[in-house]
């Protein structure tokens, strides 16, 4: 398994010359929630049926486009040819993440990182139900939270940086986070093959 920093090298060296397209799927999704979610009354409710489809399609395409497969932006969309069941595996992922949190907020903030794998295993898996991506998920993810941790704070100094000014520095930092993380779990899918967590059929 690659270190932190690898990922995040790798991650730049993708983006290097390409970063366009990675930029505007990462807006498409953040300006249809963030518009959403300001509906009144009925914005908070909606923006979850929406995010769930709207995730599954962002994945989707980093996915392609670390598989140098030169995506598309429209593929930010693909999630709503599937849209009950990307809703539905994000509102799992947020009712069990709520769940834990009620009990205590670190085994809430590590469930969320025993789940958060599932995303991507939906969006290579489209046919594999919403509990079975759960359950490779956290087994895949046993044993590495702690890394994913890790990773997602190693950009709070360059969050910090993004706000600068008017939160600007969000549009680069997105994909930048989006690409590592999808590193991340193509990384995680391998080692988890190689040392027979789970076998290549399982996804």
């Amino acid at each position: 398994m690659l270190e932190n920093k690898e990922l995040r090298a790798m991650a730049r060296i993708q983006l290097k010359g390409h970063w366009l397209r990675p930029i505007l799927a990462c807006l498409i999704y953040a300006v249809i929630v963030f518009i959403l979610s300001w509906i009144p009354c009925v914005g908070p409710i909606i923006t979850i049926l929406i995010a769930g489809p709207l995730m599954i399609g962002l994945v989707t395409f980093t996915l392609k486009f670390c598989r140098a497969e030169d995506p598309n932006v429209e593929v930010v969309l693909s999630g709503f040819k599937n849209a009950i069941n990307c809703a539905g595996l994000y509102l799992w992922y947020m009712l069990w993440t709520l769940l834990w949190s009620l009990l205590l907020i670190i085994p809430g903030i590590v469930k969320a990182y025993g789940y958060m794998m599932s995303f991507y295993i939906y969006a290579d898996n489209p046919d594999m139900g919403i509990r079975k991506a759960f359950d490779l998920s956290k087994k895949i993810s046993y044993g590495y939270r702690g890394k994913l941790f890790l990773l997602t704070l190693s950009f709070i100094g360059w969050a910090i940086l993004a706000t600068i000014p008017f939160c600007l520095g969000y549009i680069w930092l997105m994909p930048y986070m989006q690409i590592t993380f999808t590193n991340f779990y193509q990384e995680l899918k391998k080692e988890s093959i190689k040392n027979g967590v789970c076998t290549a059929e399982e996804f």
